[in-house]
């Protein structure tokens, strides 16, 4: 059987018995080296060599994760999410909760979508946001499986639609990716070759909101978070917080490094006095405490992938299913989307993935006698599927740790299924039927 196969079956099987991530990634790469033809020994150095690749991600999470609570210290959240509780808190009127709801969604994808373009923050808002939310959807009664899937659409949409911030880096991946497999394209063609498969997202997100829009009762646990929302806020903070937000998102564009932007914005915080020097050890480390996991999943990925690659298997797996569906061009293209569906599971990203289907895809697509477009919607697809629902994306990683500060949101069952079900099966239809519609 193909190794890609069984390491992310592994993997998968493992994260779904309530197994901790990293061990799966970790046994689910092991298992699969060894099914691939590498000894234990070249298996382990694989695996070791490529944990390398996570740590500039680790370290930007981390730093991330510090400035994020550390803005938290200075009253946004608590604007915010006073502002909400107003709304909530008002006469019990049912109208007015369904208005705080209503607004807890469209702040929530707004911000999700701006972190990917306008202001590039990725999951950083999402710890400094959610958590001081938590009690509010508790009254409001809000499954949080939907603020899950809200989160990872804002997360993914726009980078693989929008050619801006990460969606430029994902694209440009795209374009590059392609010249070395021996196909030159434009940039501009990859938001109009995604655009289906962007409305398929979208599909997804109402169906999400249809499944999830009963009410779902969770204990009122309190957390750090939501221990300050009453206290006076001062506008000076409110003011160099800000400013510590543009100058992180200004250099962070002009570094082109998430580590540099985040350094930025604690030291402003530090010059102006808006972290107190002695609360400041103790609030970078707790911000970065709350990252460490998404870390470390994204350094075991990178192992992960290094196996994967190590044991040329992706590869046979695509030429095998080709033989079996003989020159099929819509069966072929499905087997292609799922093949990438599969190894975007197991490593865990979208942007990693382009490079390993590439140089495999074009080739097989050219002697099908695809289109252009319908080719950067395939690879384009193919590499965002299972952004969505895997174990080790932190598109599902950084939704977990916002929602999950109380300890009642299950990371598999209540953000990698969910948005499983309601993105990637869309995505595999939208973007099947887009290749077909460009062929």
């Amino acid at each position: 059987m193909n190794a890609v196969l069984i390491a992310v079956g592994v993997m998968l099987i493992l994260s779904l018995l309530r197994i901790n991530v990293v061990l799966s990634l970790t046994v689910g790469a092991i298992i699969g080296g060894l099914a691939g033809g590498l000894n234990l020994t070249e298996t382990i150095n694989a695996f070791v060599g490529g944990l390398g690749g996570g740590a500039t991600i680790a370290l930007s999470y981390a730093l991330l994760g510090g400035f994020a609570l550390a803005i938290s210290r200075t009253g946004i959240p608590e604007v915010l999410v006073n502002a909400i509780l107003k709304i909530v808190q008002r006469d019990g009127d049912s109208q007015k909760k369904g208005a705080a709801k209503a607004l807890i969604f469209l702040v929530l994808l707004a911000m999700a979508i701006m972190s990917q373009n306008l202001i590039p923050v990725h999951i950083a808002f999402i710890p400094l946001i959610v958590p001081p939310m938590i009690k509010i959807m508790n009254m409001l009664q809000i499954d949080r499986r939907l603020i899950a899937c809200i989160l990872t659409f804002g997360l993914i949409m726009p980078y693989m639609f929008i050619p801006a911030g990460f969606g430029l880096i994902y694209q440009n991946i795209i374009v590059e990716q392609m010249a070395l497999a021996g196909m030159d394209i434009a940039l501009n063609d990859v938001p109009k070759a995604m655009a289906i498969v962007a409305v398929g997202m979208a599909v997804g997100l109402v169906g999400a909101f249809i499944a999830y829009r009963k009410p779902r009762q969770y204990e009122d646990v309190k957390v750090e978070a939501t221990n300050n929302l009453n206290k006076e806020v001062k506008i000076s903070h409110l003011v160099f917080a800000v400013i510590a937000l543009i100058a992180s998102i200004i250099i962070q564009v002009i570094t082109d490094s998430m580590i540099i932007g985040s350094i930025a914005g604690i030291m402003i915080l530090y010059i102006t006095g808006t972290l107190k020097m002695k609360e400041a050890d103790e609030v970078l480390s707790d911000g970065m405490r709350m990252m460490a996991f998404v870390g470390f999943v994204m350094i075991s990925a990178n192992g992960f992938s290094a196996v994967i690659n190590a044991t040329g298997d992706v590869g046979t797996l695509v030429s095998g299913a080709m033989d079996v569906f003989n020159g099929n061009v819509s069966i072929a293209v499905l087997t292609m989307l799922i093949v990438g569906l599969i190894v975007t599971m197991g490593i865990g990203s979208s942007f990693a993935t382009i490079p390993i289907i590439a140089a495999i895809f074009v080739p097989i697509a050219l002697e099908l006698g695809l289109s252009e477009l319908a080719i950067i919607c395939l690879i384009g697809t193919a590499g965002v599927l299972g952004d969505a629902g895997s174990p080790a994306s932190d598109s599902t990683l950084g939704p977990t740790a916002g929602l999950n500060v109380d300890g009642q949101h299950n990371h598999i069952w209540d953000t990698c299924v969910p948005t499983f079900m309601f993105y990637n099966i869309p995505q595999i239809i939208f973007g099947w039927i887009a290749v077909v519609f460009f062929l």
